[in-house]
């Protein structure tokens, strides 16, 4: 079994930290919903692969 890690398979594994860490932090859900919104755009521009 090999494992390969590319941005389509930590998106949810990211998604998942940052929504824990919003539930703990209730004031830094605008940071995270900003970045996870930016780096998801991103990604779905195609501008990382």
């Amino acid at each position: 079994m090999t494992l390969s890690f590319s941005l389509k398979n930590l998106l949810p594994l990211l998604a998942i930290i940052l929504g824990i860490a919003a539930i703990v932090a209730p004031r830094f859900l605008n940071v995270v919903v900003a970045i996870f919104l930016i780096a998801f755009g991103i990604y779905g521009l195609g501008l990382i692969r």
